[in-house]
């Protein structure tokens, strides 16, 4: 279960980033400030190539900020190394990603277990919270089945099954309906925003879609890097 709402999850602040190219500097986000509180459920809009992936990564710890800090739990992670920063990811962040990044070769479970293993835990620990992982996700009769096995939305189920299993402070998710139909897609939306609402899971979201924005508690636009 998460802390509960009126702290701060992730703050970011005065976070610049430049990408260089030859001798060409470009600014893709421009001294952007933000918070988003505990058991929040927001989304990050805006037009192709305005900063708001590059905006997600670098709060999730993917990526660094050329300048500025990001606050994880109070923590500025902004300038940890790879190790310390591998090691918070696993700890208190669950990503999903546009495509979802399943193992072929592993089934629905291992997929899911994969990151506890990783990080040196037990699965014989966590069977009880992969059971209710799967039943949050409706996917407990397919727990044997590989990726080959399954639909486009019943693989994207198993990546946010797989970013829950570790109970992160905070779920990213990069246009996660953005390789489903329209159908799908709404059906994903509707288990993120039950899993924000049921288990006050903080989630942030960046996504071209208005209607999967709709989902969300609050909607955060980026043009031309910085916040309209």
């Amino acid at each position: 279960m998460k802390q509960g709402v009126g702290n701060i999850a992730v703050e970011g602040k005065h976070i610049t980033k430049d990408f260089r190219l030859g001798a060409e500097t470009t600014r893709v986000l421009k001294d952007i400030s933000l918070q988003v509180m505990q058991g929040e459920f927001v989304s990050v809009m805006g037009p192709s190539g305005s900063g708001k992936s590059t905006l997600l990564y670098i709060l999730g710890g993917l990526d660094t900020p050329t300048r500025g800090h990001v606050l994880l739990d109070g923590m500025d992670i902004s300038r940890f190394g790879d190790e310390k920063m591998s090691r918070i990811r696993r700890q208190k962040i669950g990503f999903v990603f546009q495509f979802y990044n399943l193992i072929p070769n592993l089934n629905v479970e291992e997929n899911i277990m994969l990151p506890l293993l990783l990080d040196g835990k037990k699965a014989c620990g966590y069977k009880k919270e992969l059971d209710r992982i799967l039943e949050v996700v409706g996917l407990s009769d397919r727990r044997r089945h590989t990726p080959r096995e399954l639909s486009g939305g019943q693989q994207q189920r198993v990546a946010i099954a797989r970013a829950l299993i570790g109970s992160p402070e905070i779920l990213f998710a990069d246009e996660p309906t953005g390789n489903l139909d329209s159908r799908t897609g709404t059906e994903i939306m509707d288990l993120l925003r039950e899993i924000n609402k049921n288990i006050g899971q903080t989630s942030i979201m960046v996504t071209h879609s208005p209607e999967a924005a709709k989902s969300s508690s609050r909607v955060i636009t980026v043009k031309d890097g910085v916040i309209v």
